[in-house]
């Protein structure tokens, strides 16, 4: 395996580049799991949240979530790949977390 470096770029042989390459696929396919387990928590509040037998202080704690996650002004900015949206997803796991039992039959 031979790498050259100079200052201008890297070359890679063709084992090399092909196990960096399934490496990318393998992040992907996680990550693309990991954003569909969000997706599912965010319908289950949407789902709560048009019970109309939840109280309204229990509501109170979802709407406070979900604004958190579509306003801009985050703790850390949304602009910055993947790190941005982070806080969103805490915010969004500490929100299923306090509902607790409560929140699984909106699934």
């Amino acid at each position: 395996m031979e790498h050259i470096y100079n200052k201008n770029h890297i070359t890679v042989d063709e084992a090399e580049s092909q196990r960096i390459a399934e490496e990318i696929d393998n992040t992907i396919k996680s990550n693309r799991k990991s954003l569909l387990n969000v997706l599912a928590h965010i319908k289950a509040l949407k789902k709560y949240m048009l019970d109309r037998n939840v109280k309204w202080i229990r509501k109170s704690v979802v709407i406070a979530a979900l604004i958190y996650l579509i306003t801009p002004v985050d703790a850390m900015p949304d602009i910055t790949p993947l790190i941005g949206f982070l806080d969103d997803i805490g915010v969004i796991a500490w929100t299923i977390r306090f509902l607790g039992s409560e929140i699984k039959k909106y699934y």
